[in-house]
C-alpha cells in the first residue's frame, strides 16, 4: 500500500465551491472504476476553507507518473472530469511549476 498526500485550492467563489462539492458528492462512474483499474483503491478529499486535502491510497504497483495517464485514457469521462474539476481549481502557492495539487510532504508517523 502505499499514500500519496496534495493539496490544492479552490477558487473564491461560493457558488463554485458548492458546484465542486455537488459533483463529489455525485461522482460519475466511470471515474471511480477507472481509478480502481490503476491501482488507487481509496481517495478521501478534506476541506477546510476553501483549502483541499487529498490522501489517496493505491497498491504498491501504483506509479503516479504512468498511472494517471492510464486513467485518462481508460474512459472518455475521466478526462472529461478532470477538465472539468480544474475549472473550480487553482493551483496552492506551494505547488511546483508542474503540479497541478500540490504535493505534501510526510514528516511525521505514528512508531508502531
Amino acid at each position: 500500500m502505499k499514500q500519496f498526500a496534495k493539496t490544492i485550492l479552490l477558487k473564491n467563489d461560493p457558488n463554485l465551491i458548492a458546484t465542486y462539492l455537488h459533483y463529489h458528492n455525485h461522482i460519475w462512474l466511470e471515474v471511480v472504476q477507472s481509478f480502481r483499474k490503476v491501482g488507487v483503491e481509496d481517495i478521501r478529499i478534506w476541506m477546510i476553507g476553501r483549502r483541499l486535502f487529498m490522501l489517496m491510497t493505491t497498491t504498491d504497483a501504483f506509479d503516479p507518473n504512468t498511472d494517471f495517464d492510464k486513467y485518462l485514457s481508460l474512459h472518455p469521462k475521466n478526462e472529461e472530469w478532470e477538465e472539468l474539476m480544474k475549472t473550480f481549481q487553482e493551483k496552492a502557492p506551494e505547488a511546483k511549476p508542474d503540479e497541478h495539487w500540490a504535493d505534501m510532504e510526510l514528516i511525521f508517523q505514528m512508531p508502531h
